[in-house]
């Protein structure tokens, strides 16, 4: 089984990007959510939407969590580093939450991705899940900075094999598909 939970980094990222200028493209260290205070308020209303009480399979990206939402939380009026905190709880919690509607007693958490770099989004994580033990896909000698690429590579030997690679179960795609296409190109001489 595998499915969306919410907006994992996507929401944290643009709303560091523009506290920073530019000059961090996400919250390195969980430092900027560290230092702002989560708008409980806004939260609340955040988790009332009923994507996460949608049971799987399910799928979310930038048509969700993308510059709307992020205009919607800067709505509020709440300071960027108390929103960078607000994302971080949501995202965590959106994590709890799926996990809470499908797995019973106790489960080992595998984090990986720029959220296992995020002592804030981890200890949200921690706090809301308990019965969970935490470990990091490098604690499974997978480097947590390599897992998408690693994906994407599987992604593509399947397609240039001529396979299907998409998982219906998890995405609610109709049927199993060939990803992408491989297309030949001619390398120029006179480069």
């Amino acid at each position: 089984m595998a499915f969306d939970t919410g907006p994992g980094n996507m929401v944290i990222d643009a709303l560091t990007k523009e506290l920073t200028g530019g000059k961090q493209t996400y919250d390195r260290g969980g430092k900027i959510a560290a230092s702002g205070k989560v708008n409980r308020a806004l939260l609340d209303e955040l988790l009332r939407d009923r994507y996460y009480r949608k049971h799987p399979p399910k799928s979310a990206g930038r048509e969700q969590y993308g510059a709307e939402f992020v205009a919607k939380m800067k709505g509020s009026g709440a300071k960027l580093r108390d929103l960078i905190a607000t994302a971080t709880v949501l995202t965590a919690a959106t994590v709890a939450m799926a996990i809470d509607r499908v797995i019973d007693g106790p489960l080992d958490l595998i984090v990986s991705g720029g959220g296992a770099h995020n002592p804030e989004l981890v200890a949200h994580l921690t706090a809301l899940l308990p019965r969970a033990s935490i470990a990091t896909s490098g604690d499974f000698g997978v480097d947590v900075d390599a897992k998408e690429a690693m994906a994407f590579a599987i992604l593509a030997y399947e397609t240039w094999r001529g396979r299907p690679s998409n998982v219906p179960s998890a995405t609610g795609a109709k049927r199993a598909v060939l990803l992408g296409s491989v297309t030949p190109t001619r390398i120029s001489s006179q480069l």
